[in-house]
């Protein structure tokens, strides 16, 4: 007997790591930007991204694309080895 037929519905555990890498990333990068008293859409502007996407990146709903890290390390006065840190601690939320 296959393990499909044990667990039909079986989860896919690898979309589940990287949903919880990015939504990790995401509060925390969330909690910095609150920290510095700026608002989503403030930080997005700033960052030259659209407030969508920069709140998608804090939801979790997506891997932050690689060029956008430098620019909102320094949005968040945070130093840019800093946010690589972060990256290295969630980098299972970002695909091969």
């Amino acid at each position: 007997m296959s393990m499909n037929n044990l667990c039909p519905n079986a989860v896919d555990t690898a979309n589940i790591v990287l949903a919880a890498g990015r939504r990790m990333f995401g509060y925390m990068i969330q909690d910095v930007r609150e920290s510095a008293g700026r608002s989503a859409e403030e930080a997005a502007h700033l960052a030259a991204m659209e407030p969508s996407e920069w709140s998608a990146v804090e939801a979790g709903q997506i891997a932050v694309d690689p060029s956008w890290l430098r620019p909102m390390a320094d949005v968040l006065e945070m130093p840019f080895d800093q946010m690589t840190a972060l990256v290295h601690l969630c980098q299972f939320s970002w695909p091969e």
